[in-house]
């Protein structure tokens, strides 16, 4: 009986905070899709990756939700990993191979680089030395106590994440012939 009552409250409140909703003249939300009305915002595999918004280089603040539309690897790197480094050409190459390519379900690919440097110089000289030729690079130069490194759960790096063209996580810590095989299976032509 006590939860027949609960339940009878919860649809008293739904109807209630509706009719205000359309009394403000208001729209009640439409939801976008079954699928991401599931989803959740976290840092798994089939989670909504977090927003980030920072500085790139020249202060100005680049959002990882602007890319939605577009396939997109967020790289966790820094000028004073060596592995990170080691990995850069793979990664170049997985920039230059897919940002041509035609993919099922997006509108391309992009690269979103956060890099936990805490030398701004150091970090700009690691792009153009790596060939690190995409617009999104960002970092609050907070190196291990990197914001964007925390938000995402990072404790090793390289750290890579592939996201969909709808914001939702795919794969994670995708390296070497791994990150191509699995862009390969989202393109629908190169």
């Amino acid at each position: 009986m006590k939860t027949l009552k609960i339940a009878s409250f919860l649809v008293l409140v739904g109807a209630l905070t509706a009719a205000f909703v359309m009394a403000d003249g208001g729209e009640l939300p439409k939801p976008e899709s079954d699928e991401l009305q599931t989803a959740q915002v976290g840092t798994n595999v089939g989670d909504i990756a977090p927003e980030l918004a920072f500085e790139d280089p020249d202060g100005k603040t680049l959002k990882l939700s602007d890319l939605r539309g577009k396939v997109v690897l967020l790289d966790f790197w820094a000028s004073w990993c060596g592995p990170c480094r080691r990995e850069n050409p793979n990664v170049v190459n997985a920039y230059e191979k897919y940002t041509k390519a035609k993919f099922k379900d997006a509108k391309g690919f992009e690269i979103y680089s956060v890099s936990l440097d805490k030398s701004k110089d150091r970090w700009v000289n690691a792009i153009e030395q790596d060939n690190l030729d995409w617009k999104y690079h960002v970092s609050d130069l907070g190196g291990w106590a990197s914001k964007p490194a925390s938000i995402y759960g990072v404790r090793s790096i390289p750290h890579s994440i592939l996201i969909d063209a709808d914001g939702k996580i795919l794969a994670k810590n995708l390296r070497g012939r791994n990150l191509h095989m699995a862009l390969d299976e989202l393109v629908k032509s190169l």
